[in-house]
């Protein structure tokens, strides 16, 4: 019992800690005039967020936007990340350890150099300004994820379901609807959250590949930032970190009800 209050409490302190920088944000999203040395503002307004939410300031229609981009690469790379992980995963063959470093290289290769590359590529190709070419670029970083967490799924997957499926009659779409998808449905999630977060996330590529033309929330945010309104930035920095915080918590909650994988067997 004392075990798991202590518990209890290392992770209420650890998600404190993980919150403390959004507490500045939300004060200032509803201040009215913050100054120095006051710990607190001396009056509130709900100005800011009246703002950002209303058609003028374009936050709503770039957060839908966001939302799209992000949503439509998670899709992309979690069905493209299925059959790298399944290889990765249960396959030993030559060069896996090369596959594997080069899986993982967008996700560790520094942002700008990435952007930079990408933006000559995708100025020859006539990608650049439009959505498909931004989402396309967001897949090089949010690819990495979905594959890894999938590898290390399928490493833990027994194969030996599917050929006992096969065995009694089902065909290769019944196997893999009813005994493949539903064991690895917990990476499949994890993974999809992952490539969403990193997406919904991304500037420096959106801008370079999107040129101005795809006003994402990030690049919104940015110009709110530096037009000295700490009030709106406030709003819509907690406007634009609400829906990531939601998706990490539902994918938590989802987690801590799953059943472990069975681990594989080698017979």
């Amino acid at each position: 019992m004392k075990r798991d209050v202590l518990s209890a409490l290392a992770r209420l302190a650890l998600a404190l800690f993980l919150l403390m920088p959004l507490i500045p944000l939300a004060i200032w999203s509803v201040a009215h005039g913050w100054r120095f040395p006051a710990l607190l503002p001396s009056e509130l307004s709900l100005a800011a967020w009246s703002y950002a939410l209303s058609p003028v300031s374009g936050v709503v229609g770039s957060l839908g936007l966001t939302f799209f981009i992000a949503a439509v690469t998670s899709v992309i790379a979690t069905a493209l990340a299925y059959p790298a992980g399944r290889a990765l995963g249960r396959l030993r063959f030559p060069g896996r350890s090369v596959v594997l470093v080069l899986v993982l290289a967008p996700a560790v290769l520094p942002a700008i150099a990435v952007a930079l590359g990408l933006q000559g590529l995708f100025l020859r190709m006539g990608w650049t300004g439009t959505i498909w070419g931004v989402v396309l670029a967001h897949l090089i970083p949010a690819l990495p994820y979905p594959t890894l967490v999938l590898t290390a799924v399928f490493a833990r997957f027994d194969p030996h379901h599917e050929d006992q499926a096969r065995c009694l009659g089902a065909r290769p779409l019944q196997v893999l609807l009813h005994v493949t998808l539903p064991a690895v449905l917990p990476g499949l999630r994890t993974g999809a959250v992952l490539a969403f977060l990193i997406s919904w996330s991304q500037y420096l590529l959106t801008l370079s590949i999107g040129g101005g033309k795809v006003q994402t929330l990030p690049l919104l945010l940015f110009t709110f930032a530096t037009s000295g309104r700490n009030d709106l930035t406030g709003a819509v920095a907690m406007i634009y970190v609400l829906p990531a915080l939601a998706f990490m918590a539902l994918l938590l909650r989802q987690r801590s009800k799953t059943a472990p994988l069975p681990n594989r067997t080698d017979r």
